[in-house]
């Protein structure tokens, strides 16, 4: 089995459903870099995940299962490759 397979199936599956704008259930999500009412950061098995917009707040949070709730406006989505160098939000909490 090529290695790109193998890989691709370690990974946690990634899934994002947005319900009117308002709502996110995030599936894949191994770190929630930062948070606040206006963006989330989130790192997830494919990619980091900015969520942009007004009043957000994170409903419920899960890494045990990779699964994040995002309630708010949401404007913007965004994608970036990679993983990005320093640690996330609750990574630096229980260091």
């Amino acid at each position: 089995m090529p290695y790109e397979e193998k890989h691709a199936q370690s990974l946690p599956q990634h899934n994002l459903i947005i319900e009117q704008r308002n709502r996110a259930a995030v599936s894949g999500v191994t770190d929630v870099e930062s948070f606040d009412e206006n963006e989330i950061i989130m790192q997830t098995s494919m990619g980091v995940l900015f969520v942009r917009g007004t009043g957000l707040r994170i409903e419920r949070l899960s890494l045990d299962t990779g699964d994040v709730a995002v309630e708010g406006s949401i404007d913007k989505l965004e994608y970036e490759d990679g993983v990005r160098e320093q640690g996330g939000f609750f990574s630096r909490l229980f260091r």
